[in-house]
């Protein structure tokens, strides 16, 4: 029990579980704009695989590393924008789609990679993004170390959050936005289009799914290598009904979860480590997790026309 207190207690689990929380974030807002305005996309792994590929590749081909951002973010939407137009105005199930789009971004990635690299069997390194110390703010005991000396990507996905919460509920597009997947007739009453509110409601959200792919490769790694998204997408989408469709609550969940996983980790250093496979820590945090859905997601109001389609005229 000591040794567990002694890592909670400590900065490097707490800046460790903010590093590890950025990308969950970025995919969390980004999954929870598509499914407010009624569509799930189940695409998130696949578009976080070709994020992390593509913002990776730009920048390893000499572009800065912001452009890589944004070539991931350019990557995203262009897979979005497919999901969204096979499901919105063409009405094909969302469930089915999404996994298509997870697959061809997956294969995409990794197809390119191997056309673009072909005789490599290490993954070249680039220069990620370097801690950004924040004056005055990193002098906290403890939390300012852990918040306020991360990479600007990390800053960023706050921000994304932020602004997420802001749109989505101070705003007459956000409001737009989320009538669209509570009562799609109302949005066409008021003389709006529903698909194209859908359809780039996904796009957006997919668009913030690809960046925390780059984030990946960017700012917590410096290379990309198969599998390096590792379920990422799916705990978003988990991480979505954990947080009752609201962003800040689930900003919350993916600290959480992050929390979970840099805890795992430092365990299987402890005594407790050599008793234990090491499998029964890496299940932890999704275990837990899975708990935290459970219980959370018993007190959760379903957006009404999520996974509804909508054609012009219906009631």
């Amino acid at each position: 029990m000591s040794d567990i207190l002694d890592i909670l207690l400590s900065v490097t689990f707490w800046a460790a579980a903010v590093r590890i929380a950025s990308p969950l974030i970025f995919a969390t807002m980004g999954e929870l704009i598509c499914e407010r305005a009624g569509v799930l996309n189940l695409g998130i792994e696949g578009i976080m695989v070709i994020g992390a590929f593509s913002g990776w590749m730009s920048v390893y081909l000499g572009a800065p590393l912001w452009l890589g951002v944004a070539t991931a973010m350019l990557a995203g939407m262009l897979f979005g924008l497919l999901h969204g137009v096979l499901t919105v105005p063409f009405g094909l199930s969302q469930h089915v789609v999404g996994i298509g789009v997870t697959l061809l971004a997956t294969a995409t990635s990794y197809y390119a990679y191997r056309v673009a690299l072909p005789q490599t069997t290490t993954p070249p390194k680039i220069t990620p993004f370097q801690p950004l110390e924040i004056p005055i703010l990193s002098d906290i005991p403890v939390l300012g170390q852990a918040f306020f000396n991360q990479t600007p990507m990390t800053y960023l996905a706050f921000i994304v959050a932020g602004l997420t919460a802001f749109v989505l509920f101070r705003t007459p597009l956000g409001l737009a936005v989320r009538a669209a997947g509570e009562n799609p007739a109302a949005v066409e009453a008021q003389g709006l289009s529903v698909s194209a509110l859908r359809i780039g409601a996904v796009v957006v959200g997919s668009g913030l799914m690809a960046v925390g792919g780059a984030f990946l490769t960017l700012s917590a790694f410096s290379s990309f290598f198969f599998e390096m998204v590792n379920g990422r997408g799916w705990i978003c989408i988990a991480l979505v009904v954990f947080g009752a469709w609201r962003p800040g609550k689930a900003v919350l969940g993916a600290l959480l979860f992050a929390a979970f996983d840099a805890l795992q980790v430092r365990l299987q250093q402890t005594p407790m480590g050599a008793h234990l496979p090491y499998q029964v820590f890496l299940m932890a945090p999704y275990l837990l997790s899975i708990l935290a859905l459970i219980l959370m997601s018993r007190r959760s109001e379903v957006p009404a026309a999520l996974m509804t389609p909508y054609n012009k005229g219906e009631r």
